[in-house]
């Protein structure tokens, strides 16, 4: 049995996908991410075995492209000088899930990553730690750690 064609499999993975790139850079970087991560799935995926794990592939290129991004956000000049005016269409449009957005921006990175790789993706706690570079077990204590975090910093305030 062969691979399924390619737009089934953006069909089937494409939302874990971008909801693992949002949580990794954000809102506003999640669909160059997205979208950078299908580019170079196209291109590798007539060499994927069809026996492999497509949605923990996808999730690891989705990972490095998240870490690109990131790098490539931190080496990018930021201006100072002037700061633009806020306007009240600006003031209304808050993302509904900000403070967990938020919570989870403070997050340690390992814990970060256990939890959206886990949590939202869905993969199981080896994957995690391949992808940070931990063992399982570490993987599944950050896991732990992060959501203990997010419990605790939005717990209070009755959302989590």
């Amino acid at each position: 049995m062969g691979l399924p064609a390619f737009e089934l499999v953006v069909a089937e993975h494409g939302p874990v996908v971008l909801r693992v790139c949002r949580a990794v850079v954000g809102p506003h970087d999640a669909e160059d991410a997205w979208s950078e991560t299908f580019l170079a799935a196209f291109a590798a995926y007539p060499r994927l075995r069809p026996d492999s794990d497509v949605r923990g592939w996808l999730v690891t290129i989705a990972h490095r492209k998240a870490v690109d991004r990131i790098r490539a956000t931190a080496r990018a000049p930021m201006p100072v000088d002037a700061l633009p005016e806020s306007t009240a269409s600006d003031a209304e449009a808050v993302e509904p899930d900000s403070e967990l957005w938020e919570a989870l921006a403070a997050l340690p990175p390992k814990q970060r990553g256990a939890v959206v790789y886990h949590y939202v993706a869905g993969l199981r706690y080896a994957e995690v730690g391949g992808l940070l570079e931990t063992s399982e077990a570490a993987a599944r204590r950050a896991a732990a750690d992060g959501i203990a975090s997010l419990r605790s910093t939005l717990g209070r305030k009755g959302q989590l």
